[in-house]
């Protein structure tokens, strides 16, 4: 197993929070969609955002994957979006992390803004699914990275 280090390092780490999800079972698309819309927000921000996303209720918007992505009500300045419900849980229990260890620092948790979201490919497994005729389909399980920097910004 490769050791991942963060690819972003803020200024003064004593003001800053990191949290990374590592070689989650979601797909790259979808978490790169999400950590495009969570940066620069507050963490409650992101938290409510992410949970409006698993009940349906917010699209996120597709700017780089949108090809036959159907059109979505509620997204500003953008058409294309899905509810990746799936992505969104797992990115939801690494942004409960980054808050869990803002409380640890004793950092304020209402002033933390997302600097830093980025999703990582990681490995891919490949397995083989039986066909007709003697004949075989790989199949890839893929799996993602996520990590999360966030800062204070008011001082």
């Amino acid at each position: 197993m490769a050791r991942v280090k963060y690819a972003y390092t803020p200024e003064n780490l004593d003001k800053a929070v990191r949290a990374m999800g590592y070689e989650m079972p979601i797909s790259f698309k979808h978490a790169m969609e999400i950590c495009r819309e969570l940066k620069g927000k507050k963490i409650e921000e992101a938290k409510k955002y992410l949970q409006d996303v698993i009940a349906m209720k917010r699209a996120v918007p597709f700017r780089k994957h949108k090809k036959k992505v159907p059109h979505r009500s509620g997204l500003d300045g953008w058409y294309a979006g899905r509810y990746p419900q799936k992505a969104a849980k797992y990115i939801l229990k690494v942004l409960k992390n980054l808050e869990a260890n803002a409380d640890y620092k004793g950092l304020d948790k209402d002033e933390l803004v997302i600097t830093h979201a980025q999703a990582k490919m990681g490995r891919k497994l490949k397995r083989y699914m039986p066909r007709a005729y003697g004949r075989a389909t790989p199949r890839f399980k893929v799996y993602t990275t996520v990590e999360f920097v966030a800062e204070l910004k008011g001082e």
